[in-house]
């Protein structure tokens, strides 16, 4: 873990790229609120996002980190397997806001508990031409999680495959009205296990967030279990907890004051949402596509609170338990200690500035 006490250097920067997922975050509000354009542009940096760059590879750097000078904030999957695969990128934060993690099954199926999955099947999807296939790895998680608490394993149900064709990149991303939605759809882009559940095809799947709660209510499917409510940290870490603040390891060597100044962005919209619940669910649906009721519903009365990017023991060790998952599972090509990937000058320097901002 690197510490504030080493030397930092701070260069001129034209353009910052950035990137963060359709979930709670605290750089989503940032760049809702037009903080990060303010504090970078101060710096003499413009901001560029990544999802809504005509160029794929630029877009593909959401998954594999590869644009140099780049900041992203979302689930950890694509994060954990940039740096298993040789990235240099280093994590300035960590951000820990529940969501729920649904099990579902169809009320006729005859599966009431998790007890009852053993010896069905299960629906997972297979993005085969992707780099990274978080989508499978969180359904995989979920599953495996579920299954624990009740002395099963993943073995005692049947996997079933929903592949789907292309990658994450391939539309691009417009921001209409405040809210990141792609600029075209595909038909392979449906939630391609649900519609086997609905089928009858598969007796189970894995769903989560705001679009889950409303599918599930929606579709009167039944949850036989939600591992986001779970109260042991270890069950309800997946993809969303932690989701990773990282930046790429040249911002940090070359342009140290820019990396300060994400995270300062951050933490400025996080301590405002605090203070305005209405307001942040608003936001929050915008960043997810949904309502301010499903909202409420997957993350939380208290979704505000839950924006909090630190670096806390308890989210180090969740992310640490699940780099052993994904490398068990062979989504990532070798473990790492997830300490040696952090680096606390950028929150340390906040601090030692005393400002409100860093808390």
């Amino acid at each position: 873990m690197t510490t504030a006490k080493q030397t930092t250097v701070s260069q001129p920067l034209d353009t910052l790229w950035y990137t963060r997922c359709p979930v709670p975050t605290g750089l989503g509000i940032a760049v809702q609120k037009g903080w990060l354009d303010e504090t970078l542009g101060a710096l003499g940096t413009q901001v560029q996002s990544m999802r809504e760059s005509a160029n794929k590879a630029v877009r593909e750097s959401h998954f594999d980190h590869s644009l140099q000078n780049s900041v992203r904030h979302g689930g950890n999957i694509p994060a954990i397997w940039a740096r298993a695969q040789g990235r240099q990128t280093r994590v300035i934060g960590l951000s820990w806001a529940d969501e729920v993690q649904l099990i579902l099954t169809r009320p006729d199926s005859g599966i009431k508990t998790v007890k009852d999955l053993k010896g069905r099947t299960f629906g997972l999807p297979d993005w085969a031409n992707a780099q990274i296939d978080f989508t499978r790895a969180q359904a995989l998680r979920g599953l495996e999680n579920a299954l624990k608490l009740e002395g099963l394993e993943v073995r005692d149900v049947e996997l079933v495959d929903y592949r789907y064709g292309g990658t994450f990149s391939d539309n691009q991303v417009q921001d209409i009205a405040g809210t990141p939605v792609a600029s075209s759809h595909r038909a392979e882009g449906r939630n391609a296990e649900l519609l086997g559940l609905l089928r009858g095809e598969v007796d189970a799947i894995f769903l989560k967030g705001s679009s889950a709660a409303q599918l599930a209510h929606d579709l009167s499917l039944h949850t036989v279990i939600d591992t986001g409510s779970h109260p042991e940290p270890l069950i309800r870490s997946n993809n969303g907890t932690p989701r990773t603040l990282s930046v790429d390891q040249h911002l940090l060597d070359q342009h140290y004051d820019v990396a300060v100044g994400i995270l300062d962005s951050v933490l400025r919209a996080e301590q405002w949402a605090w203070q305005h619940p209405d307001d942040t669910r608003r936001y929050l649906a915008r960043e997810t596509n949904s309502s301010e009721y499903w909202v409420r519903a997957a993350y939380g009365e208290d979704a505000h609170l839950r924006l909090k990017t630190e670096l806390a023991d308890s989210a180090i060790a969740a992310l640490q338990d699940f780099t052993a998952f994904l490398h068990r599972w062979n989504f990532i090509p070798q473990q790492f200690d997830v300490r040696d990937w952090i680096d606390t000058r950028p929150l340390d320097t906040l601090r030692s500035a005393h400002t409100a901002l860093a808390g």
